[in-house]
């Protein structure tokens, strides 16, 4: 399974460490000392949020991507 979410890949100078951020699954995150690592970490910690959502019961989200705002 290879889901399609949005993920916000930034540096945090408070952890020293590059920061990846599935906004669609709460809570679902993870961290790197480069982009690779982080997106790499990412991609496993939305398959574990998935699996263990799946377990309990709960609701996946649909993958609903990038959803751009024109003002």
């Amino acid at each position: 399974m290879n889901p399609k979410y949005e993920i916000i890949l930034y540096w945090s100078e408070d952890d020293q460490a590059f920061v990846a951020e599935v906004p669609e699954l709460p809570g679902c995150m993870a961290h790197g000392d480069s982009q690779a690592s982080a997106l790499a970490s990412v991609n496993e910690a939305i398959a574990l949020w998935i699996a263990t959502a799946e377990e309990l019961g709960r609701s996946v989200p649909t993958p609903k991507g990038r959803r751009l705002a024109y003002a």
